[in-house]
C-alpha cells in the first residue's frame, strides 16, 4: 500500500468522528431556539473537542477489538459526542 492509500485509509477512519462532531455542533446551534442554552464555547472549539474525543474513541475501539467498525464502537462514539456536547452547552442548567 502506497502513501496515498495509507493517507486515505487514515482519513476515512477519522471521517465519522469529525462528521459527527460537526453535526453535533450545528444541531446544538439550531436547538438554541427550542430551549437548549447557547454554548459558551465557539463553534470551532466544539467541533475540535468533539472530533478529537471521537477519534480517541475510534482508536480505543480499534485497539480493544482489533477491528474497525464494530457497533459497540459506533455506539460509544455517539454516546461520547452527545455527552460532550451536552456538557459544552451546560444543558444541566436548563
Amino acid at each position: 500500500m502506497g502513501p496515498y492509500e495509507q493517507l486515505f485509509h487514515v482519513l476515512n477512519f477519522m471521517a465519522p468522528a469529525w462528521c459527527l462532531a460537526l453535526l453535533c455542533a450545528l444541531c446544538a446551534r439550531a436547538m438554541v431556539r427550542v430551549g437548549l442554552p447557547k454554548a459558551p464555547w465557539s463553534m470551532r472549539a466544539q467541533v475540535l473537542t468533539n472530533g478529537l474525543l471521537g477519534v480517541a474513541v475510534l482508536l480505543g475501539g480499534l485497539a480493544l477489538w482489533g477491528v474497525d467498525g464494530k457497533m459497540v464502537t459506533w455506539g460509544a462514539l455517539v454516546l461520547v459526542s452527545a455527552s460532550t456536547q451536552w456538557l459544552m452547552c451546560q444543558a444541566w442548567r436548563r
